[in-house]
């Protein structure tokens, strides 16, 4: 059977209090647990950055994976390039997620444990020198304290002791009183005892009177060291708070995505395109393009015109000189241009090519030659579309480009 809830007691306030001794402690761990946050904040906002740069990731390959089947659909006009800008609004996001990670890494979690580092100092064999300096300021103050609340403690243990011996045989010496069976010489005893008892009780609430009288005027100078030390380590505690809450600010304006004008600028561009979809515009478009808005060639009535020759570029260079050789693979031309005198390598062993159509040359440095015949290309095409070539070995000159194919 359960029994109900007790309200703590005042003795349990007062033992868990701070000026009683060893309680201290709990404010010189503040130091070590601060450490200690500091590292779990830095471990807590890296997984956040690893949530960042996932979820960049995850708008990046969903960007990539849609980007062909939205460019490549039936849509068209205003509607398209709407559905296209969630695709480049999701690249944009994705290089600001990005960033956020990089920024929650390099700046954030490197300013925490820079701090960290410069404002906790280890000892050899573990724990902080701010530890140790606080809980010994603490120490050194409460140590005559602790020593006076013993006294007290055993003057007022004695005190109860006698005041209990008091009450017990004052009981005793009452019960005998209206007892006829108990004698008088046991009576006598009893008061003797009594008197004796009363003596020692007077005494040990003397002794512990003056003991609470010294703990009480020594309470004031306690009082004011440990406030001391007290204060000391709100001062320390007050620099962490600070500093993690301008920590935990910079981390927010790096996560606040209401506030970030890129962000704002990707929604805004986003928001205007799709509003700015027309579709008034869009089917006047496909009206155009591919409805009866299209241009078109109705049918009339069209005169035979033969098949056209293709007609060779005008103008070509003038052969300058060529020197006598007697075999093909030594041929160099040198021809003049606009410009001045170029010299040329005529091709190795040449390119065999297979003329297209008849030609017939206009002047004495030209082939001629008919449709289906074969000879040798022994220099590429110049700038006016001319080649040289030879034919049977022997007959060398011009003939326009287009006229013939590599066989």
């Amino acid at each position: 059977m359960s029994s109900e809830p007790t309200e703590t007691s005042p003795e349990d306030v007062n033992h868990r209090s701070f000026w009683m001794p060893g309680n201290y402690q709990r404010t010189v761990r503040r130091t070590e647990d601060s450490f200690q946050a500091c590292t779990d904040m830095v471990s807590c906002f890296q997984e956040r950055a690893r949530v960042e740069r996932q979820y960049a990731q995850a708008l990046s390959e969903w960007s990539q994976k849609w980007r062909p089947v939205v460019d490549s659909s039936p849509l068209y006009g205003s509607l398209m390039k709407a559905w296209q800008c969630f695709m480049s609004s999701a690249d944009r996001l994705a290089s600001l997620h990005a960033s956020m990670c990089r920024a929650l890494v390099s700046e954030d979690g490197d300013r925490v444990r820079t701090w960290q580092k410069d404002n906790f100092h280890k000892k050899v064999f573990g724990g902080f020198k701010e530890t140790q300096e606080i809980e010994t300021g603490f120490a050194r103050a409460q140590k005559p304290w602790t020593k006076k609340l013993k006294k007290l403690d055993k003057a007022r243990q004695a005190f109860h002791k006698a005041s209990r011996r008091e009450y017990l045989i004052r009981e005793r010496e009452a019960h005998a009183q209206g007892n006829p069976d108990v004698n008088i010489d046991k009576q006598k005893k009893l008061q003797e005892d009594l008197q004796l008892a009363s003596q020692e009780v007077d005494k040990m609430r003397s002794r512990y009177e003056k003991v609470l009288e010294e703990v009480n005027r020594y309470a004031p100078r306690y009082m004011e060291e440990m406030e001391s030390v007290f204060d000391q380590s709100q001062d320390e505690e007050k620099k962490r708070i600070m500093f993690l809450k301008q920590a935990l600010l910079s981390i927010h304006d790096h996560l606040d995505v209401t506030t970030n004008e890129s962000v704002r600028s990707v929604y805004s561009e986003l928001h205007n395109t799709l509003m700015s979809i027309d579709e008034q515009e869009d089917l006047r478009w496909w009206k155009n393009t591919h409805g009866p808005g299209m241009p078109t060639d109705w049918p009339h009535f069209q005169e035979y015109n033969p098949e056209k020759k293709p007609k060779p570029k005008k103008g070509k260079k003038e052969v300058k000189e060529v020197k006598e050789v007697k075999d093909v693979k030594e041929v160099k031309a040198i021809k003049q241009v606009d410009t001045g005198t170029i010299e040329k390598s005529v091709m190795i062993g040449g390119v065999k090519v297979r003329a297209l159509y008849d030609y017939v040359g206009q002047e004495t440095d030209e082939l001629s030659f008919k449709a289906g015949e074969e000879f040798l290309k022994i220099e590429d095409e110049d700038d006016q579309g001319w080649c040289r070539g030879m034919k049977d070995g022997q007959w060398e000159g011009l003939y326009p480009a287009n006229y013939v194919e590599v066989v």
